[in-house]
């Protein structure tokens, strides 16, 4: 494995027109406690961001959620005027009330709101990537993307995207609007959204995984992942990030932290090169 951590050995992914290293950053860790209010250390949160695009990560996702505002703010205020190449994603769709508190609201009104605010905090005119947070029950679908559609033709909005969605909700959706990836929860323990993964392998979609390390199940001493990591000399979440990457090419990893350390573990995962075998014993689990 290189020694210096470089999201490019991760291979690119053209998201639309934009072509992107597949290993990103997601930064709803550059928050307080329960993804809610300033980062206990903004400093460093500044600093992963500057490392991120260091190490050659073009592919920064966020939310206005995420703080809320808090995750835009900092990112707008640290890498803004942004460097040629790099794609901020960001989302609306959910509120908060508190602490761990989320609600859906994905209103027209609320969204065509959450994107001017976005659009302020980010410092720029376009969103690169904005997504439907996720799928509101009290509203109907076609009027949540329709209002994206929308935005995108006012020019607000370069590329749509989609979150926590079905495979019959990513095919509704795209009836509307060119859609251009899917950010749903996906990691080696949980794979519920296989089907999904499958159709945006099919029609060339990006996928975003969040809570890609969660791996807690296969971190016994015997298990696949610790002994596949033993052998590259990793640790196992990067071993979890590693078999994202290999488990199709249009995975787009993004780990979020709030420390440079970790930062860096994460982006030189993208260097781990997995045997057939391995991947073999990884998958059965």
């Amino acid at each position: 494995m290189s020694t210096t951590p470089t999201a490019a050995a991760a291979g690119t992914f053209k998201l639309g027109d934009l072509t992107v290293n597949r290993m990103g950053y997601g930064a709803m860790r550059i928050t307080g406690e329960g993804i809610w209010g300033e980062p206990k250390n903004p400093t460093e949160a500044k600093a992963v961001l500057r490392r991120a695009v260091e190490m050659g990560v073009q592919l920064i996702d966020t939310a206005d959620s995420y703080g809320p505002d808090v995750s835009e703010r900092l990112i707008g205020e640290t890498l803004y005027p942004y460097p040629a190449g790099v794609v901020i994603a960001t989302k609306g769709g959910l509120t908060r009330a508190g602490p761990g508190d989320w609600q859906r609201d994905c209103r027209p009104e609320h969204l065509t709101r959450a994107l001017e605010g976005s659009l302020k905090r980010l410092r720029v005119e376009r969103i690169d990537v904005y997504q439907l947070h996720t799928v509101d029950p009290r509203v109907p679908l076609e009027e949540s993307v329709g209002t994206l559609a929308r935005l995108r033709e006012q020019g607000k909005i370069r590329h749509v995207a989609l979150s926590n969605v079905s495979v019959e909700q990513l095919r509704a959706a795209r009836k509307l609007v060119p859609i251009v990836s899917v950010q749903n929860r996906y990691n080696l323990t949980d794979r519920q959204s296989d089907d999904v993964l499958a159709e945006c392998e099919r029609e060339g979609l990006g996928f975003l995984p969040y809570f890609p390390l969660a791996a807690n199940a296969l971190t016994g001493s015997t298990s696949p992942l610790v002994q596949a990591a033993k052998r590259h000399g990793v640790t196992p979440g990067q071993l979890a990030l590693a078999w994202l990457l290999h488990r199709s090419p249009v995975m787009l990893p993004i780990p979020g932290t709030s420390s440079v350390k970790h930062l860096e573990e994460n982006v030189a995962a993208a260097s781990v090169k997995l045997t057939a075998d391995e991947l073999r014993a990884l998958e059965r689990f």
